[in-house]
């Protein structure tokens, strides 16, 4: 099965758009299957991927950590999820108590990405002292737009988790193979960093997130693919989401999203083979889960698309879409 459902990401190696790929796949009972090939790194030195490497998940952090912070709080009593924002973060825009909209934003809306803010900020650009970019993201009057997928939605729940815990992000306990960098094993590369001069390894690709601390609601986890699987068995077999979580991550919320994630929708990067009960997540490295409850299976595809740059087709949607479909057939064979 795993040789023909990890085929496209074997090929898309071969041709060189890509340096490596891990996939994986788990079912609800456990079983599971890993394929890797290519490179860790191309640059400074070469070196091959192997099982153990760990992946900067980029906005995989969205959903594996901070989706899941914010669920279990609510489970505890600890915040309303249809309460704004303000109950945790009572200084969100402070100047404009009465009329600023930021202040009406709720906790479902930043999980569900129904809210007006940009997708993303150059907030790196305004300063390297995390408290006070913290202080920027809080009081800045941010434009307004239609709802899009946003980064500071999930900034924004990472800050008002670490005001209700009274501890940074990087102090909740994670499972075995999930950690904020840098990790403990050999990590992949990811870019050529012309801000920070220097080919990235074990430290946070995401310029925002490096620049407010390296562990941030919207990136700044990594991930060995042992550990994206066992986060996808425990959905899978209830050990590690309540009843109510798994309602909150399948139920829609605003268009095609959930608390968090995305569902199935025409043309997203899980591929078209996959049930109506599947909830999937990307990140910019080129990282993805997804989760199919109908079918009882999940699969993570872990590459480096970035290394040794971003600035080319990798044609990293095709593959993921390609790989959904593959991973589809092969669990019917």
């Amino acid at each position: 099965m795993i040789d023909s459902a990890f085929a496209p990401a074997a090929q898309a190696v071969a041709d060189g758009r890509i340096p490596g790929a891990a996939l994986g796949i788990v079912a609800a009972d456990g079983r599971r299957v890993v394929k890797h090939a290519g490179m860790a790194a191309l640059l400074p030195e070469p070196e091959p991927l192997t099982e153990a490497h760990w992946f900067d998940l980029a906005s995989l952090t969205k959903v594996i950590a901070t989706t899941t912070m914010i669920l279990r709080l609510a489970e505890q009593g600890r915040l309303d999820l249809d309460r704004p924002l303000t109950d945790a973060i009572p200084d969100l825009r402070q100047y404009d108590v009465d009329a600023a909209p930021e202040r009406r934003l709720t906790f479902r809306d930043c999980l569900a990405h129904r809210t007006f803010l940009p997708a993303v900020e150059p907030i790196y650009t305004y300063g390297n002292d995390p408290a006070r970019l913290r202080a920027f993201v809080l009081q800045r009057e941010w434009r307004h737009g239609p709802p899009v997928y946003s980064d500071i939605n999930f900034i924004l729940l990472g800050i008002a988790v670490e005001r209700i815990t009274g501890a940074k992000l990087s102090d909740w306990p994670l499972a075995e193979g999930l950690s904020y960098g840098p990790p403990p094993g050999p990590a992949v590369a990811t870019e050529a960093c012309t801000w920070r001069g220097r080919v990235l390894r074990g430290e946070v690709h995401d310029e925002n997130a490096a620049a407010l601390g390296g562990a941030t609601g919207h990136a700044g986890l990594f991930g060995t693919v042992a550990g994206v699987l066992d986060f996808a068995s425990g959905l899978l077999d209830g050990s590690a989401a309540s009843p109510a979580m798994l309602e909150a991550i399948r139920t829609p919320v605003h268009a095609d999203r959930t608390c968090g994630w995305e569902r199935r929708f025409d043309g997203w990067h899980g591929g078209d083979s996959c049930s109506a009960a599947t909830i999937g997540h990307t990140g910019f490295t080129g990282t993805g889960l997804w989760v199919d409850f109908e079918r009882g299976m999940a699969w993570t595809l872990l590459t480096n698309r970035v290394h040794p740059t971003r600035h080319r087709e990798s044609g990293i949607t095709q593959l993921r879409r390609a790989t959904g479909d593959a991973v589809v057939e092969a669990w019917r064979s």
